[in-house]
């Protein structure tokens, strides 16, 4: 059995098949572009929060419909910390003097 010149770290057969099989990554990655692309990977989240942000502006739009029919107050749609979908505004009244 032959030694390693120093500084090789892998026979020369261990070599060529890591070689061999980089070269097999780089032509499937480079044959299918959409696998490299890190975007690719994020579609299925892209999508659940596409479809989350649709479902919340609905029921936005329906607690608004509601909270306009059934109240003589002013409502707007606003994102809040606290879960609330629509909140009510209140007018500023000058204190009489």
């Amino acid at each position: 059995m032959a030694a390693n010149p120093p500084g090789q770290a892998f026979p020369n057969k261990a070599r060529v098949a890591i070689l061999a099989e980089l070269e097999k990554e780089r032509r499937r990655l480079l044959q299918n572009p959409s696998l490299n692309t890190p975007g690719a990977r994020l579609g299925l989240k892209d999508f659940r929060d596409n479809a989350e942000q649709q479902h919340i502006a609905a029921q936005q739009k329906a607690a608004l419909q509601h909270a306009q029919t059934h109240s003589s107050g002013f409502f707007i749609t606003q994102d809040s910390s606290f879960g609330n979908l629509i909140l009510p505004v209140l007018p500023r009244l000058e204190p009489e003097s």
